[in-house]
């Protein structure tokens, strides 16, 4: 096959790109911002969605069976994508979030409950709020392909609305790994390697589950749908199949990190500020992938032992920056000590 890859050289799109060009002739459109390069037989492009239209040409003496957009995040940007790849390519595949869903907005009390029902399904209720992360801190966002405008239900609209061009969205999980710029495991694994052997959750936060996915297995996933037919004008989550908890995310962690401590829940009201959850933890996000599974047959290659054992080894050789007041280890140990013993619980 025949495909073009917008972005394609970050955490996830270099994955995926150097699995297409196994087998695929790819072409990738980047802006030359990541050092590392794709394999010798992917054809570069310097370019971004601004530039499009230009390259249009060029495209269509060879046009593509799949265009595959990995950073579209706003209304205008997959727009840029749709029009220029208009009566040029067959298929184009989108990579979409799990904060589509309405139950992301009560997480971050942006509408009122009741909780959504989990797991989430493809046909589970949408945001009624667009714009989710409009108001938040400058800074506080690492990707710079996130603009105000950033909301990708409306990239979805934008991306279904073209009839000639079948599309398959992709709706992807929280993904970790080597090479991931939010170093999701960083809290947990800075604790065991400084010795702390109790390292205490917010109680509904010790509970709370999410969907997680292993970069490469996500990559596979992805290169699946874009080389499948049947994904054509379908809509799939990707996630692990089974959600653990967030504790439960720390004793991985911890066995894959040699780690012999233990998890310990605290009740709100004796949670140091540091620890407290990033938003309301009593709604779920878990997330139901069985449609790509049952459809297009994707299992995870990587088990999830060999999956935290690389994001161990990637995360030591590679430390996060850290504010210290993120680990106030005195102010933990006074919380568990302070608390009542019915009230401090392994978990």
């Amino acid at each position: 096959m025949r495909i073009i890859v917008i972005g394609g050289t970050g955490f996830i799109g270099s994955h995926v790109v150097a699995r297409l060009a196994a087998e695929h002739e790819v072409t990738v459109v980047h802006r030359g911002k990541h050092s590392g390069a794709p394999p010798a037989s992917v054809h570069r492009v310097i370019g971004d969605r601004d530039t499009l239209a230009e390259l249009a040409a060029g495209f269509r003496r060879q046009p593509p069976d799949v265009v595959l957009d990995m950073i579209a995040g706003d209304e205008r940007q997959a727009r840029a994508v749709v029009d220029a790849f208009r009566g040029i390519a067959g298929r184009l595949v989108t990579t979409s979030s799990m904060d589509v869903y309405r139950a992301y907005e009560i997480a971050l009390g942006l509408a009122p409950g009741p909780l959504e029902p989990v797991p989430l399904t493809e046909e589970s209720p949408l945001r009624t709020t667009l714009h989710p992360y409009r108001n938040r801190p400058a800074g506080s966002i690492p990707f710079d392909w996130v603009t105000p405008d950033y909301d990708k239900i409306l990239v979805e609209r934008v991306v279904r609305s073209e009839p000639s061009l079948a599309a398959t969205i992709l709706r992807l999980p929280m993904v970790y790994g080597p090479g991931d710029p939010l170093h999701r495991f960083h809290g947990f694994l800075k604790r065991m390697d400084d010795g702390r052997p109790v390292i205490p959750l917010e109680e509904t936060w010790a509970r709370w589950q999410g969907p997680m996915g292993y970069v490469e297995n996500v990559a596979a996933a992805i290169a699946l749908a874009v080389t499948s037919a049947a994904a054509a004008g379908r809509t799939y989550n990707i996630a692990e199949a089974d959600a653990l908890s967030w504790a439960d995310w720390a004793r991985a962690i911890g066995q894959a990190a040699g780690w012999q401590g233990r998890i310990v829940t605290l009740p709100r009201d004796r949670t140091p500020k540091h620890l407290l959850p990033p938003f309301h933890a009593e709604q779920h996000f878990a997330a139901d992938s069985s449609r790509i599974r049952n459809e297009l047959g994707y299992r995870e290659a990587i088990p999830r032992t060999e999956a935290l054992a690389r994001t161990v080894a990637w995360e030591r050789a590679n430390p996060a920056p850290f504010d210290a007041a993120a680990f106030d280890y005195e102010a933990e140990d006074r919380a568990m000590l302070g608390s009542h013993p019915a009230s401090v619980s392994p978990f």
